[in-house]
């Protein structure tokens, strides 16, 4: 039995396919300046061929569906972008000009350099780019020296795929009615494979020491994404365990669907609106087929990554309102720009620059406010596209009440502006939401209440900020404790302001698709619920079986408390015995 990260969850069971390392090897050697031209020559030779291989990658993720085939579009485009800037092709290009170098060595030593770069960064997302780089820089190492990419056709059905590393062009090309799952030695949680083999639904575990050296082709595997193991033939009473466990994970699965059209109303008639949180336009199809009451969550970020330019009014009021008619009328919690900190968006480097610290600098709404050019045209879109629903504004990293007051009167002058231009924009302006995620916007709540017409409560950060911890740091993050007596009363803080101010408040973070946490998150008085579509049913159960009065009591017994271990065994009682 192998240890490693899990990444992706569930389990597979198939043959193991060996494949062996695809490092390539290397000769460097000195040219004379004679051979410089024709070097560089080899080089954009390569890199033309290079970018129609991406090109040709990018039509096969057409035939992708979900949020898969939106992640791969937008690795290949970062990509494509890589292929064609100066500071990767003309890195490599110096070092063959100034060092004399042979094309490939020079590539080898640039993408090392870059990756460095990438890897030193305190930034966990950040830091995981490293991997894009040499996944580009492979590639035109393999057209230089005319070595043929391998897929994963004609294998034995249910295959576990098992290399040194796979990377998200390779996990494109798995397809899950054939592949099994994989595991490999190199990878982490926050890279593009982790992401592509989560939207694939295939399980994976990366991380894993010495694992071509104790596997052989053929092999019997399981693949336990849930707990990061790999297990090399198994024991007969083993491979029964997990052939029980993947029954009964299918038979939950089809139980659960039967719940699509059933209202979620705890035991005692007590409704709560369960909605979802929604990355990528392409994962519409998952929120209308999960049942949801609404969209909780609409990220805008997916419009402003992996780009040069900015998207206009226009571009943004396409892409919203087609998501607002496709609700049919049910609500749709648009966030504006949440740039910043974790997340890079090319279209936006002169405006973010650097920061000592990016979840504590120039961020989310303070970018916005800072740079109105880029918060008018969201604004402008939202308006618009609010003409074919309900639309609601919600915005990041509130922390006063000045922030709310300067959004409202933009929102007062751009739906001025669009009136006068004669066009048709939501009527009555949509309701203006705080996203209540850094303590002193808990502690600020009663006056944000005054301003705000809702609360949406991401629980995610909020533990992060309280606690000071970082989850992407592995040497801290065992101490993320969303149960932590500080974490928990700023919940509570938030919720019974929102209550003595009649205003909606739901929670949007990891906490609200975890149904350990439902019956805690509704005695406390929350009535609205955002999470991944496929959380949705499992949390749906959860009410189903839940009482509204015990949970509130038992919510109050647990807001007694100071001792973590103290909150988290009476919660799990309650979970436990109430049915």
């Amino acid at each position: 039995m192998l240890e490693g990260l899990g990444v992706a969850p569930g389990v597979a069971i198939g043959p193991a396919y060996v494949r062996e390392s695809g490092e390539l090897q290397v000769v460097e050697y000195q040219i004379p300046a004679s051979k410089v031209k024709a070097e560089k020559s080899r080089l954009a030779e390569a890199a033309a061929k290079a970018v129609r291989q991406v090109g040709k990658l990018k039509i096969k993720a057409i035939g992708i569906h979900g949020l898969a085939a939106e992640e791969l579009g937008y690795l290949l485009e970062a990509h494509l972008q890589m292929l064609n800037s100066t500071r990767l092709i003309g890195g490599i290009e110096r070092r063959i000009e100034v060092d004399r170098r042979n094309a490939e060595a020079a590539v080898m030593a640039e993408i090392s350099a870059i990756a460095q770069e990438f890897m030193t960064m305190e930034d966990s997302y950040l830091s995981a780019r490293a991997d894009d780089v040499r996944e580009v820089g492979h590639r035109i190492l393999r057209c230089l020296t005319d070595v043929e990419f391998h897929g994963f056709s004609g294998l034995d059905k249910d295959s576990i795929i098992i290399a040194e590393e796979i990377s998200p062009a390779d996990t494109a090309l798995m397809d899950p009615r054939e592949i099994g799952g994989f595991a490999c030695v190199l990878g982490g949680a926050e890279g593009h494979t982790a992401i592509m083999a989560r939207s694939l639904g295939l399980p994976a575990v990366v991380g894993v020491p010495n694992l071509l050296l104790r596997i052989r082709a053929g092999d019997m595997l399981i693949i336990d994404g849930n707990n990061g193991l790999v297990v090399v033939n198994p024991t007969a009473a083993r491979l029964a365990g997990y052939e029980r466990r993947l029954k009964d994970m299918a038979r939950e699965t089809r139980a659960l669907a039967r719940l699509r059209d059933v209202p979620a109303k705890t035991r005692d008639g007590q409704h709560v609106a369960l909605q979802v949180n929604l990355e990528l336009p392409r994962e519409l199809a998952h929120a209308t087929e999960s049942g949801a009451d609404g969209i909780g969550l609409l990220r805008t970020e997916f419009m402003y990554m992996n780009r040069s330019d900015l998207p206009d009014e226009e571009e943004q009021y396409e892409v919203l309102s087609e998501i607002v008619r496709a609700m049919k009328g049910r609500p749709v919690t648009v966030r504006t720009l949440d740039i910043g900190g974790e997340k890079l968006a090319t279209s936006l480097g002169e405006q973010i620059g650097e920061a000592l610290n990016p979840a504590l600098g120039l961020r989310a709404i303070r970018l916005s406010l800072k740079e109105p050019q880029l918060l008018r045209p969201q604004l402008a879109a939202m308006l618009r596209a609010g003409a074919h629903g309900p639309l609601r504004i919600l915005l990041p990293m509130i922390t006063t009440p000045s922030e709310v007051r300067a959004v409202r009167g933009e929102i007062d002058r751009v739906a001025r502006r669009l009136v006068r231009r004669g066009v048709t924009i939501a009527d009555p302006l949509p309701p203006l939401g705080v996203m209540i995620e850094v303590p002193g916007a808990a502690l600020a709540a009663d006056s944000l209440a005054q301003l705000a017409d809702f609360f949406a409560i991401g629980t995610n950060d909020l533990t992060m900020y309280t606690l000071a911890i970082d989850r992407g740091e592995e040497r801290v993050a065992h101490l993320y404790n969303p149960l932590h007596p500080a974490v928990l009363r700023l919940i509570q803080f938030t919720v019974e302001a929102a209550l003595r101010a009649r205003i909606p408040v739901s929670v949007c973070g990891e906490i609200a698709g975890d149904p350990r946490f439902t019956a805690l998150l509704i005695g406390l008085g929350v009535r609205d619920l955002s999470m991944t579509p496929k959380a949705l049913p499992r949390v749906k159960s959860r009410i189903l079986s839940c009482d509204m009065h015990a949970a509130g009591r038992r919510a109050m017994m647990i807001m007694e408390q100071v001792d973590s271990g103290r909150i988290a065994a009476l919660l799990d009682d309650f979970n436990e015995t109430a049915t």
